[in-house]
């Protein structure tokens, strides 16, 4: 082989290399927008039950010094 074609030849391997490399990552930030959506709906969930508990809760009392002061 010449050294060109040894040439051509690392630089295929590269882009292969790198084009299995994107592939892995993208597979990878596919999966993680799936847990992120998921963990969107559980926190929006728990923000309307803890904005409805808030509502139903009794009017705190003011808070005022400890006797010691």
């Amino acid at each position: 082989m010449s050294q060109t074609e040894d040439r051509i030849a690392r630089l295929e391997e590269h882009a292969a290399h790198q084009a299995r490399t994107i592939e892995e990552l993208s597979g990878e930030v596919a999966r993680q927008w799936k847990i992120i959506d998921a963990l969107q709906v559980k926190l929006d969930r728990l923000t309307e039950r803890f904005l409805a508990l808030e509502e139903a809760s009794v009017e705190a009392h003011p808070i005022s010094r400890p006797p010691h002061f």
